[in-house]
């Protein structure tokens, strides 16, 4: 019987995220065969305690070191432990995900000596509008991680691009590999979405969800002025805001300032977004930059209409005048009026409801990235035999 592979992903931390959660499952679902599985992240995310509780069909080594910030002293105990941890385990591929994680995983696993690495690109950590010197050293950083790396997935073909235009790596190097749900848990027959209503207290008024994180790569002060607009053509509209971060306190001051209180409800981080898109008549997401959204597969197969920024790799799961509407980052008026189209005429929503749920099947669904990810590994791998 051949030896199973060593695998170890990599992820700065865990927070309520689509690169998170995708890690997280290729931990748990990689075919335990082929492959043993280690994860290695920082500490203190959302997600930490699902690490903790699969720890039968994966080892995790939380590091304190690991943060999102530039932070040379803690950045360098992090690139020691992990290239120990990378010895000690004998790691056979290491498969890091976003950019702080990707680029000190990349650099460890390269002075470890690992066989193969391999990086996924949930989103770049540069980006159209970015202060030119930040964009500079990023760009910088990941052309020398690409160094290190054997395979550059990019969850988006737009991802892709963008790599190449700015010098990171090599066409061959290269693999688009979707980013994928499992479209079961959102798809609930009507009476589920009345209770969903009924329990978020938003009886019939019409609503809008907004799910993100409260980073400035969201824009959630945009979110805030789509409401305001919308809301001087549809009093009553509700938007459902799941999520939280660092300009929480900054979007709960302008909710106060524009004097929207009763048209926005803040519901912190929640897990079950089924129910609220079974609650919501639309999906709405302002993003600056993206990688391939997972909120917005999300919508498609609940039936929701998504209006959103035509960013990245949204355009590539969202089809503009078919499944919803996409608009420059920043149109808030524009956003504004998509919604107030989609809400006023029901007939219209349910029609790209359906249309986007049509275009979920087979394309962005979770088991066949894992698949395709799989397939990548034991290309990799055979090279040694």
């Amino acid at each position: 019987m051949a030896r199973r592979l060593k695998v170890a992903h990599i992820i700065t931390r865990l927070d309520l995220g689509g690169a998170q959660q995708n890690t997280l499952y290729c931990c748990a679902n990689h075919d335990r065969k082929k492959y043993d599985v280690i994860l290695i992240c920082g500490e203190g995310g959302y997600l930490d305690g699902e690490a903790r509780k699969n720890k039968k069909l994966y080892r995790t080594y939380f590091l304190p070191e690991l943060k999102h910030p530039i932070r040379p002293w803690s950045d360098f105990f992090a690139g020691t432990k992990l290239i120990r941890i990378l010895k000690e385990e004998k790691v056979d591929i290491v498969h890091t995900h976003s950019s702080k994680a990707g680029i000190l995983g990349r650099l460890a696993a390269g002075l470890a000596e690992t066989p193969w690495v391999v990086h996924t690109v949930h989103g770049w950590g540069f980006y159209p509008g970015q202060f030119f010197l930040t964009r500079w050293i990023y760009q910088f950083l990941e052309r020398l991680a690409a160094g290190y790396t054997h395979r550059l997935i990019a969850v988006s073909e737009a991802n892709k691009r963008e790599g190449l235009e700015g010098g990171i790596g090599r066409e061959g190097q290269y693999r688009v590999i979707h980013s994928g749900i499992n479209p079961q848990p959102f798809r609930f027959p009507s009476s589920v979405a009345q209770q969903a209503r009924l329990k978020l207290q938003a009886k019939k008024r019409p609503c809008v969800l907004a799910l993100s994180n409260f980073k400035k790569q969201k824009s959630p002060l945009d979110v805030v002025e789509v409401g305001r607009v919308l809301a001087e053509k549809i009093p009553e509209v509700l938007f459902l805001w799941a999520g939280n971060g660092p300009l929480f306190e900054k979007v709960k001051q302008e909710i106060k300032t524009k004097k929207l209180e009763k048209n926005f409800r803040l519901l912190d981080w929640r897990e079950d977004v089924g129910q609220l898109l079974a609650a919501s008549d639309a999906l709405l997401l302002a993003s600056i930059h993206e990688g391939l959204p997972r909120v917005v597969l999300q919508a498609m197969a609940a039936g929701k209409p998504v209006v959103a920024t035509a960013v990245n790799g949204t355009p590539e799961a969202v089809k503009n005048g078919v499944t919803g509407f996409l608009h420059r980052p920043h149109d808030t008026d524009a956003m504004a009026e998509s919604l107030f189209k989609l809400l006023t005429n029901p007939a219209l929503s349910r029609k790209m409801g359906q249309a986007g749920r049509k275009a979920l099947k087979g394309t962005f669904i979770i088991g066949k990235m894992l698949q395709e990810i799989e397939k990548l590994y034991d290309e990799l791998a055979s090279r040694n035999k």
